[in-house]
C-alpha cells in the first residue's frame, strides 16, 4: 500500500510538473519574459541615465562649492594673511562633517587642515580633479574627493575639497533600487506570465477539446466563446463561421448527391433504352436515325447539366475573376432580350426591356449573360399566368440604387412561395415534384454563384402576381481602376 501511495503521488508529480511546462512552452509566458525583458533593459538604461545626470549635478555643485569657498578664504588671507587664513582653516577643519581643507607650505609640508596625505601632482593640478586622501584622525583610510589647489603668494599652497562618500552613497542607493527593481520585476512578470499562460491555457483547452469532438461528431457543434471579446473570441467566431459555412456545403453535397442520382438516373436510363432500342429494331435506317437522334438528345441534355455544374463550380472558385472587364449592364440586357425575343414569341410572352444607360459594371461578360439567361429561360418557362386569358408578359429591366446595379427579371405566373425562395437557390431543387417539365434546377445556382464571384447578390421577391428575381451587382465607379 505504502509503495502504491509513493506511485500515484510520482505520477500526479509527473503530471504537474508536464502541466507547469505546457504554461512554459506557451506563447503568452513567453510574451511576459520577453516584456520583462525589454522593460528591464529600459528600466536599467534609464536608471543609468538618471545616476550619471545626479552624479553630474552633485559634481557640479561640489565645484561650485569648493569655488566658493576658496573665493572666502581668499578673502580672509588678504585681509589678514597667512595667519588668518590658518587660523579660519583650522576652525573649518575641526566642525563636524567638514570639507576638506590643507594649507602647504612651499615645501608641502602641512601648515594646517585635516588632510594628512595626498597623492604626489595634486598639487600641480590647475582644476578640480578627483583624487585619494587621508583625513586627519582616520589614518590608513584611504577615501575619495574632489578638491581644488588655490596658489598664495610666497608659493603657499590652499587646497579646498569635498568627499564624495555621499555620492557613492547615492550611486549604492541607486544601484540596490535598481537590483530590487529588477527582481520584483522578475517576480511579477513570472506569476503574471503564470496566470495569463494558464487562463488563455484552459480557453485553448476548451476549444481544442471541442474541436476534436468536431471532427469524431457531426459539425453541429460550435467552438465556445467567453464573451470577453478578445482575440481568442475573434477566432472562435471566424472558426464557427467557417463551420458554418462547411456544413451548408456538406449539406449541399448530400443534397447535390441525392439530387444527381435522380436527375441522372432517368436520362442514362433513357439513353441506354433507345440505344439498345436502336439495335433490337428492325424498321431501317430511318428507324435506327429516329433512335440515334433521341441518344444525342439525351447526350445532350446531360452535357448541358454537366456544362451547369462546371460553370458553378468555376464561379464558386473566384478563378473567372481575372477576365473581369468594364461593361454595361444596360447594353448586355438588350442583346440578351433581343437574344430571346423568338422564343418568346413562340411562346405568346411579350418580352420587353426596360434599362436605364449607361449602367456602368464590372465583371465577365459571358457568365452575367448566362446567368441573365437562365433567369430569362426560367420566366419563360414558368411565368405564364394562371388566370385564364391573362396576357404572359415578362420585363426585363436594369436600375442603378445607389452603388448597387439591379438587373431585374419579372413575370405574371404563378411565383414561388415565400418558404421555399431561399431553398430554390439550391442546385438541383425543383418544386415540381414529378419533374416532367425540362430543367435540371441548376439555373437559379448558377446565377447565385455568378453574384457571389462579382460580389453581389441574388433576391426571388413576390411581383404581386409573379415572381420577380433580382440580380444586384456592384456599380462601376467613374475613373475605377480598369
Amino acid at each position: 500500500m505504502k509503495l502504491a501511495r509513493v506511485w500515484r503521488g510520482f505520477l500526479r508529480g509527473c503530471a504537474r510538473i508536464k502541466s507547469w511546462g505546457r504554461l512554459f512552452r506557451t506563447t503568452a509566458f513567453k510574451l511576459a519574459i520577453a516584456y520583462f525583458v525589454i522593460v528591464g533593459l529600459g528600466f536599467t538604461l534609464v536608471l543609468e541615465h538618471v545616476g550619471e545626470n545626479v552624479r553630474e549635478l552633485i559634481n557640479d555643485q561640489m565645484r561650485q562649492t569648493i569655488d566658493a569657498e576658496i573665493k572666502g578664504l581668499a578673502d580672509q588671507y588678504a585681509d589678514g594673511g597667512l595667519n588668518q587664513l590658518v587660523a579660519v582653516v583650522e576652525r573649518r577643519s575641526r566642525a563636524p562633517g567638514a570639507s576638506i581643507y590643507l594649507v602647504a607650505a612651499p615645501n608641502g609640508v602641512a601648515v594646517a587642515g585635516n588632510v594628512i596625505d595626498l597623492p604626489a601632482g595634486v598639487f600641480d593640478q590647475p582644476a578640480a580633479v578627483e583624487t585619494t586622501y587621508e583625513r586627519l584622525g582616520e589614518p590608513n583610510i584611504p577615501r575619495r574627493a574632489i578638491a581644488r589647489v588655490f596658489k598664495l603668494p610666497g608659493n603657499f599652497r590652499l587646497l579646498i575639497g569635498h568627499d564624495l562618500e555621499d555620492r557613492e552613497r547615492l550611486r549604492h542607493i541607486l544601484g540596490s533600487a535598481l537590483f530590487t527593481s529588477l527582481l520584483w520585476l522578475l517576480v511579477i512578470a513570472t506569476f503574471g506570465g503564470l496566470f495569463v499562460a494558464r487562463r488563455l491555457l484552459r480557453r485553448v483547452d476548451a476549444m481544442s477539446a471541442k474541436a476534436a469532438t468536431l471532427l469524431e461528431e457531426d459539425l453541429k457543434g460550435r467552438l465556445p466563446l467567453s464573451g470577453a471579446n478578445d482575440e481568442l473570441d475573434r477566432l472562435a467566431r471566424n472558426l464557427n463561421a467557417m463551420l458554418d459555412r462547411i456544413a451548408s456545403l456538406m449539406e449541399g453535397i448530400r443534397q447535390v448527391s441525392d439530387n444527381i442520382a435522380h436527375d441522372l438516373r432517368t436520362p442514362l436510363t433513357r439513353l441506354r433504352n433507345n440505344a439498345e432500342q436502336a439495335l433490337q429494331i428492325d424498321s431501317g435506317e430511318a428507324g435506327c436515325r429516329a433512335a440515334l437522334e433521341q441518344v444525342i438528345e439525351e447526350s445532350d441534355d446531360l452535357i448541358r447539366i454537366f456544362n451547369a455544374l462546371l460553370m458553378i463550380a468555376r464561379a464558386e472558385s473566384q478563378s473567372s475573376r481575372e477576365n473581369f472587364t468594364d461593361l454595361d449592364a444596360a447594353e448586355l440586357v438588350s442583346d440578351m432580350v433581343e437574344l430571346y425575343e423568338p422564343a418568346a414569341e413562340e411562346k405568346g410572352v411579350a418580352l420587353s426591356v426596360e434599362a436605364v444607360s449607361p449602367a456602368p459594371i464590372r465583371g465577365q461578360r459571358e457568365l452575367i449573360g448566362q446567368a441573365l439567361a437562365n433567369l430569362i429561360d426560367n420566366a419563360l418557362k414558368y411565368g405564364a399566368p394562371e388566370l385564364p386569358g391573362a396576357a404572359a408578359e415578362v420585363c426585363v429591366s436594369v436600375a442603378i440604387a445607389d452603388d448597387k446595379v439591379e438587373i431585374s427579371v419579372a413575370d405574371r405566373g404563378p411565383g414561388i412561395p415565400a418558404e421555399e425562395r431561399a431553398r430554390v437557390l439550391e442546385r438541383f431543387v425543383r418544386l415540381e415534384a414529378s419533374r416532367t417539365r425540362p430543367g435540371s434546377g441548376l439555373g437559379l445556382s448558377l446565377a447565385v454563384a455568378v453574384a457571389r464571384l462579382h460580389e453581389g447578390a441574388l433576391r426571388v421577391e413576390d411581383n404581386a402576381p409573379g415572381l420577380r428575381v433580382v440580380l444586384a451587382l456592384p456599380r462601376r465607379r467613374e475613373g475605377s481602376a480598369s
